[in-house]
């Protein structure tokens, strides 16, 4: 970024309250107003922490390691295996914030197909969305499940390949 839009964008957000402080645009979030982007936005930061809290079950040591299997994890062509393992379980209005983002305009990278792009997209949303409605017990059993899904679908892989 360059320091132009890095100083635009610090003038834009952050307002001088004239207290020392900082004016604030926004007294709360509501979710079902935010665009699917920024949920998708929180629900991807949501999700890698998430992953990398439960990689600890399973390494403590190698930190390039544990970064290399989170972002593995975390890409849209494992999401979307994991969408589809997970997609029963959720209710109806689950599945009305999952095709919300999912049908959100935005463009696939090379690393995956825009159907798995989209649908990762999707289920970041639904993630953003429980976290940001404080719905916590509701968002782990949705990302437990998914790690799990994620978890099967990547020995299966090995499994095969060898």
């Amino acid at each position: 970024m360059k320091f132009d839009h890095f100083k635009m964008l610090v003038d834009m957000m952050f307002v001088p309250d004239g207290n020392g402080g900082l004016l604030q645009r926004y007294d709360s979030v509501d979710a079902k107003t935010l665009h699917p982007l920024v949920l998708a936005y929180i629900g991807d930061a949501w999700f890698h922490l998430f992953v990398r809290g439960r990689l600890l079950s399973y390494e403590q040591a190698k930190v390039q390691a544990l970064d290399q299997f989170s972002s593995q994890i975390v890409s849209a062509v494992w999401q979307a295996k994991a969408w589809h393992g997970i997609k029963d379980m959720l209710t109806e209005e689950e599945q009305a914030v999952f095709r919300r983002g999912r049908n959100a305009k935005s463009h696939a990278p090379r690393s995956a197909s825009v159907a798995e792009y989209h649908t990762s997209t999707g289920f970041e949303a639904l993630l953003g969305t429980l976290y940001l409605q404080e719905k916590y017990e509701r968002l782990y059993d949705v990302a437990e499940a998914a790690f799990q899904v994620i978890s099967r679908e990547m020995m299966e892989e090995i499994q095969k390949r060898r």
